[in-house]
C-alpha cells in the first residue's frame, strides 16, 4: 500500500505497485497587464552586496524579496520545471524571457510570452538592462541591480 499526502493534508492510500499518473498542468497562462499601483513612487532602493555582476530581486508580487544572482551566460525564467528562474504563476509562460550577461552587459530578450515582458512600464521584446530597471514578468516586479564584480 502506498501512502500520500494529498492537498488538503489527509493522508490518501493507493494499492500497492499502482504507478502515479504524470503531473500534468492544467492551469493556462493568463492574460495579465501590469498597472502602477496608486500613489506608488516606483522600486524601492535596495542594493545587494556580494562577488556577482548582476541581480534580479523581487520588489512586489508573488516571492517579494528574493534575489536571483544571474551568471554569466544565458538564464531563462518563466514557469515550467526546467528553467533557471522559476516564477510559478499563470500570468507567467512557461519559457518567458532570456536573461544573458556578457562582456557587454545584461540583455534581456521576451522568448514570444504570452503577456509579454515590461522594462520600465513599456513592453519590450529585447533591450539592455541597466541597474535599477525594472522588469515585469506576469504579477512579478523585479529590480536589476548590480554586484560588487
Amino acid at each position: 500500500m502506498l501512502r500520500s499526502v494529498g492537498y488538503d493534508g489527509r493522508m490518501n492510500d493507493r494499492p500497492g505497485g499502482a504507478e502515479e499518473a504524470p503531473l500534468e498542468e492544467s492551469d493556462p497562462t493568463i492574460v495579465y497587464r501590469p498597472e502602477a499601483e496608486p500613489g506608488e513612487a516606483g522600486p524601492s532602493d535596495r542594493r545587494l552586496t556580494g562577488a556577482f555582476r548582476y541581480a534580479l530581486v523581487v520588489e512586489r508580487g508573488p516571492r517579494a524579496g528574493l534575489a536571483f544572482v544571474l551568471g554569466e551566460g544565458e538564464t531563462i525564467a518563466g514557469r515550467s520545471e526546467d528553467v533557471d528562474i522559476f516564477l510559478g504563476d499563470v500570468t507567467v509562460s512557461r519559457h518567458h524571457v532570456r536573461f544573458t550577461v556578457d562582456g557587454r552587459g545584461l540583455h534581456l530578450e521576451d522568448l514570444g510570452s504570452t503577456n509579454g515582458t515590461y522594462v520600465n512600464m513599456e513592453r519590450t521584446e529585447q533591450t539592455v538592462l541597466q541597474p535599477g530597471d525594472e522588469v515585469i514578468i506576469g504579477k512579478f516586479h523585479l529590480v536589476v541591480t548590480v554586484g560588487n564584480a
